[in-house]
């Protein structure tokens, strides 16, 4: 019922709960004093003793009553929100930060989609811990026990007694309920987790499902998690509505009995009637407190068990720190005996090594599969080696400073990503102290910059992820930044597929040109692309099957000869259907 964790995590926040605990024990006293004004009137008034002046003094005191009343619901109001703020702010830090500690591997312990909804609705649900459930969990104790004191100060404990013996009913309830609803809220959570993945993965691959019309059996495979998404929150509902009904009984059946004693001690002359009147109006107070308990609860386990799956995920084992920086004038790249697997069920990359000297131009070609992309995030450090070993300048890449690492290394992959803005703040990222000429220099370089300065220039907007610009734009602007960046290393994956011949030429000018002054790796199913590269390193099911220029595989390597022979006469096809 109550998660020490958070309350550890965000010690501030502990200031707020305790002055909103005192401001609704203030309110409950002004609701007691207000209560007892009228009881001691209607008691003046049976016995025709009221006066004008006590009138006047009783509407005073109620008047003055109902402001503080307002003062301290405000109040209390306020408290909930700056106990919540704070954890908002500290659970969302704790989680970017762990993410930027884990690097590029952080998807290997969550994915996007969980960490998204995690950082965002889970995080929005511990408000109502924060603010609602663990203020009413205190005052839901101290509340009994202040009217138990009253009713026996007004004139029967033995009515305030049996109101304080079945106030713990409604906890036990609560308690009963607790486990079933953690099990509840846990599958919850799976489900709500993996129906937020199926929907980011089928909304970004949209396009895809189109044009190979699937999407009508996303849709079927969708519309199936959505109805388990509904099964398991109806179960959580009628969990929730079983156990406000056993809740309920408890307050409002606690609370006649209250009012029955206080009759009944009224009849039999142990009461006077202003202290009937008094316990009458009071007693359900005596559970009010704790039946507001129990509807927090429900909403702060969801809570918990949003935090539960946070706090999983901040407790993952971290890579040790990384020191080693690397020296810009040994940057040579050397893959030993290197084994890789997403999972258990595949393997990837079987037994990779390969030698890529600094200031080379080396190309890395395969089928799709091959392994020659996962060589690539390997290099990135995006994925953790099990087996075997890769340096970059004599440093184990496991050692090496993740910002050290991407400054001497730039990757330009088939789908870069770029932010709904302007060109100028997009190209900004690679180098925040470029001027506009610069930019515009880039730009330029990658046969681009006449198209953006027929729009805005600089000042041109991209929508999300550059959805305005063609397949052959993004790759040259997505060009033009990685130059910017003024990397050591540019590793190009894919960077021609699927755009236009001009863009495609444009681009690989480009590339041969860095070539001569950079170390460049190129890794492309087109062979054509790199038979001028110092060293190509052919790969087929996630093996190395030779290694050497273009002329020593086209006379050695059986792999890379079938792929050149299957290229070559389907690129002849295409020139005898245009003939």
């Amino acid at each position: 019922m109550f998660d020490k964790r958070l309350m550890t995590m965000c010690p501030e926040s502990k200031k707020y709960i305790v002055l909103n605990i005192v401001f609704q024990w203030i309110e409950l006293i002004m609701n007691a004093l207000m209560i007892a004004v009228i009881a001691n009137a209607v008691g003046k008034l049976y016995r025709k003793e009221f006066t004008t002046n006590e009138m006047l003094i009783s509407l005073l005191i109620l008047a003055v009553v109902l402001i503080v009343r307002f003062f301290t619901t405000k109040q209390t109001t306020r408290m909930s929100y700056l106990a919540s703020k704070t954890v908002k702010r500290v659970m969302r830090e704790n989680i970017y930060n762990k993410i930027l500690r884990l690097g590029s591997s952080y998807r290997e312990h969550a994915s996007t989609a969980e960490l998204v909804q995690e950082s965002v609705e889970g995080v929005e649900q511990l408000e109502s811990y924060f603010g609602q459930y663990v203020p009413q969990f205190f005052y839901a104790f101290i509340a009994p026990i202040t009217l138990f004191v009253l009713f026996g100060i007004s004139g029967s404990f033995t009515v305030a007694a049996v109101l304080l013996i079945c106030v713990p009913l409604i906890p036990g309830a609560i308690m009963m309920v607790q486990k079933i609803a953690k099990k509840l809220l846990s599958k919850y959570w799976d489900q709500y987790a993996k129906l937020g993945s199926t929907f980011l993965e089928n909304l970004q691959g949209l396009t895809t499902l189109k044009t190979y019309k699937a999407d009508a059996f996303k849709n079927e495979q969708m519309n199936e998690e959505s109805e388990n998404f509904r099964r398991v929150t109806m179960k959580v509902l009628t969990m929730q509505l079983n156990s406000i009904i056993i809740m309920d009984f408890f307050a409002y059946g606690g609370a006649a009995l209250g009012i029955a004693l206080a009759c009944k001690g009224f009849i039999d002359g142990d009461i006077a009637l202003q202290s009937c009147v008094f316990m009458i109006l009071l007693s359900a107070d005596f559970f009010l407190p704790m039946r507001k308990l129990g509807s927090y609860f429900h909403v702060a386990m969801n809570g918990m068990a949003a935090s539960d799956r946070i706090f999983k995920f901040l407790n993952e084992e971290e890579p040790s720190e990384k020191a080693e920086v690397l020296d810009d004038n040994n940057l040579d790249i050397r893959l030993d005996n290197i084994d890789f697997s997403y999972n258990e069920d595949k393997q990837v990359l079987y037994d990779v090594s390969m030698d890529i000297r600094q200031g080379s131009f080396t190309g890395i070609v395969g089928e799709s599969g091959s392994g020659k992309s996962t060589v690539a995030g390997l290099i990135m450090g995006r994925n953790c080696i099990e087996c075997g070993k890769l340096s970059i300048g004599g440093k184990d890449i496991s050692n090496v400073n993740e910002e050290s690492l991407f400054k001497n290394i730039n990757y330009v992959g088939i789908s870069s990503t770029f932010f709904k803005g302007s060109i100028r703040e997009n190209l900004l990222l690679a180098k925040p102290s470029a001027t506009d000429e610069e930019l515009m220099d880039a730009l330029s370089q990658c046969n681009i910059a006449d198209f953006f300065m027929q729009e805005s220039g600089l000042d041109t907007q991209l929508t999300e992820n550059a959805g305005n610009l063609s397949g052959g734009q993004r790759q040259r602007l997505a060009l033009a930044r990685a130059i910017l960046h003024d990397a050591k290393i540019y590793i190009f994956d894919e960077a021609t597929s699927n755009i236009d011949i001009e863009s495609e030429e444009a681009i690989l000018n480009k590339i041969k040109e860095l070539s001569k002054t950079k170390t460049v790796i190129m890794i492309t199913h087109r062979l054509m692309n790199v038979t001028d590269a110092d060293r190509i390193y052919c790969m087929e099911r996630g093996k190395v099957e030779g290694c050497g220029t273009h002329d020593e595989l086209i006379n050695n390597c059986k792999s890379y000869i079938n792929l050149w022979d299957t290229q070559t006469k389907l690129e002849n096809f295409g020139k005898e259907v245009i003939a």
